[in-house]
């Protein structure tokens, strides 16, 4: 099983890695959103109740590495779909690999591309920012909480796909990933949030997972905001993980 979903996996990143219009979107439209937001909300950290930050760059960061994750997930979806459309999928279903490798593969992949979407935020951060404030420690964090969740938003997508077995249905989630956004505290702090979204941000695990990019960004030293961010993204990969490979078992009549 190691070697197909390896196998599969290369695969999938080297189309990815060929396309460029497959990855640039999931790094321009996020970072045109955090260009526009940190000129027009700066002067957001003088509100009272918001927390201390080096600069509104740096709390907005973890929101765009967090979007750019999401979109990165639909892209997974659209890709599966698309391949269940042209019928690659069905030879893989046919083909003598354990159907849990065809999951793994995929999702290997999405976690390879995370880690290239949280370098650009970083790099970003860097050229823009203060820089990660809790040094290489927090870089680390970063990258952990990010692959976990890209790979997470990625089952998401792939559990849509092998449901629904087209692409303009998984298209159609697009206009969600912004509701989900805006619903979290990954913009603002939930302390400044109106209701009802603040008691929706409490229960949104994207609220969990900006919190835990944002802690060693900003260097806030919390300890337990950090593991609640692993926690999220841990949880999201598990759940819709095993969806996934549910709906791919059922679609192949197992």
């Amino acid at each position: 099983m190691i070697h197909a979903s390896l196998a599969l996996a290369r695969r999938a990143l080297t189309i990815t890695l060929r396309r460029p219009q497959f990855l640039a979107p999931m790094l321009a439209f996020p970072s045109l959103l955090l260009a526009v937001n940190t000129g027009g909300l700066s002067q957001a950290t003088q509100l009272p109740g918001f927390p201390a930050v080096p600069s509104f760059f740096d709390f907005q960061l973890p929101a765009s590495i967090s979007q750019s994750l999401l979109l990165g997930g639909v892209g997974t979806g659209i890709a599966v779909a698309l391949e269940l459309e042209l019928g690659f999928f069905d030879r893989l279903v046919a083909a003598p690999i354990p159907r849990s490798a065809i999951v793994i593969g995929r999702l290997l992949a999405s976690g390879a591309i995370a880690l290239i979407q949280v370098s650009w935020f970083i790099g970003l951060d860097l050229i823009f920012g203060s820089g990660v404030e809790d040094g290489i420690t927090g870089v680390l964090i970063v990258y952990s909480i990010g692959a976990l969740a890209g790979t997470g938003f990625a089952a998401i997508g792939l559990t849509l796909a092998l449901r629904a077995g087209n692409a303009s249905t998984v298209q159609g989630i697009f206009p969600l990933i912004f509701v989900v956004l805006f619903m979290s505290s990954a913009f603002f702090p939930q302390e400044l949030l109106t209701s009802p979204v603040d008691k929706i941000a409490q229960y949104n695990p994207l609220s969990y997972i900006a919190n835990g990019l944002r802690a060693p960004i900003i260097g806030s030293g919390d300890a337990a905001t950090v593991l609640q961010g692993y926690a999220a993204a841990i949880g999201v990969l598990l759940v819709f993980g095993t969806l996934a490979v549910r709906a791919l078992l059922k679609r192949a009549g197992d």
